[in-house]
């Protein structure tokens, strides 16, 4: 993903939550000045196979086992922990350091990447947290234009750039565990940005070639950004 082919679909969650652009490259200025470039090479394997990604919806619980069948897996948040519990590895765990940082933390200094989000309402926990990091093993991510070691490869909730970020490092095929895109537990924003996500996962099955189950009975009515 170029950000010149993210850019409009940023400009248009940016109008439409009343996010602030400038509040989300300060946010990168400050993790990009605490971050390392990542090594792409982590990923090399992912080529061709099957990803798993994870979201922490409700129906996790119920869909665990699911993860297993797939060669790597991308957790969303405290979707780790729901799949470190169960005894199974987590490859990729994105987070926006919201919730769960504790496992972040801990699982790069295991040596599993942890994709560490930059927007401009969690600034003082990239300050908190990041230094706590193995640098080596963070992937600093933006949702505004890249700088430095910072990048963005699409994708705006923590479960939908995990999907992004496994299209970037060439995954065969998405497998979704754990999404609930009509969640009747969350508030109006997090419905808003669920919504979002599945405009943004429609949007990557069209650029993919690919037909996500989670997507079926509901294709037809979501609009691509």
């Amino acid at each position: 993903m170029k950000f010149a082919e993210w850019e409009p679909v940023y400009e248009s969650i940016l109008a439409d939550f009343g996010y602030s652009r400038a509040a989300d490259e300060t946010a990168r200025d400050e993790l990009a000045a605490l971050a390392r470039r990542f090594d792409r090479d982590r990923f090399a394997g992912i080529d061709g196979s099957i990803v798993a990604v994870v979201g922490a919806g409700p129906s996790l619980s119920d869909e665990i086992d699911r993860a297993v069948d797939a060669e790597y897996v991308f957790a969303a948040s405290t979707a780790a922990d729901a799949l470190l519990a169960a005894g199974i590895d987590v490859d990729l765990m994105v987070t926006d350091l919201d919730k769960n940082v504790e496992t972040a933390r801990e699982l790069t200094r295991a040596g599993v990447p942890v994709a560490a989000h930059a927007h401009g309402d969690n600034r003082p926990a990239i300050r908190e947290w990041v230094p706590r990091f193995d640098l080596d093993f963070t992937l600093a991510t933006t949702q505004a234009e890249p700088a430095g070691p910072v990048v963005n490869y699409g994708g705006f909730t923590d479960g939908d750039r995990a999907a992004f970020l496994a299209d970037e490092f060439g995954a065969a095929t998405l497998a979704f565990v754990g999404w609930d895109l009509d969640d009747p537990t969350v508030g109006a924003t997090k419905a808003k940005k669920l919504r979002w996500a599945e405009r943004l996962l429609r949007w990557l099955e069209v650029r993919r070639g690919e037909r996500f189950s989670i997507l079926d009975g509901r294709r037809d009515a979501v609009e691509p950004p």
